[in-house]
């Protein structure tokens, strides 16, 4: 099931900002731009969202990188979570979900 994204408004925590970079070399700016390019695929993350609601977003950044965003909604802002380069299961399923989607 796809995830329906109602806010293109972003709230940054410093320290996920720095960690990001830090650990997997994703800019905050890379991070913004999945959420605007196309196709993204976007599922509900249903392990991490005991305490509140999560999701994960695959797509690409405006340099071509193949990124994993895992991020929240709150107070109608999407907040990072965290970000890396996909796995190569998730690349699998983003182009699996790409070929689907370009089907119908």
């Amino acid at each position: 099931m796809d995830v329906n994204i109602t806010t293109n408004s972003f709230e940054w925590d410093a320290g996920n900002q720095d960690k990001n970079m830090k650990k997997h070399h994703v800019s905050w700016l890379e991070c913004e731009q999945v959420f605007f390019n196309q196709p993204v695929y976007t599922l509900p993350d249903e392990q991490h969202s005991k305490n509140e609601e999560r999701n994960f977003i695959l797509g690409y950044s405006d340099a071509g990188r193949l990124l994993f965003i895992s991020y929240t909604i709150r107070k109608n802002k999407i907040r990072v979570i965290s970000a890396r380069d996909m796995s190569k299961k998730e690349r699998k399923l983003y182009y699996e979900k790409i070929k689907a989607d370009t089907e119908v």
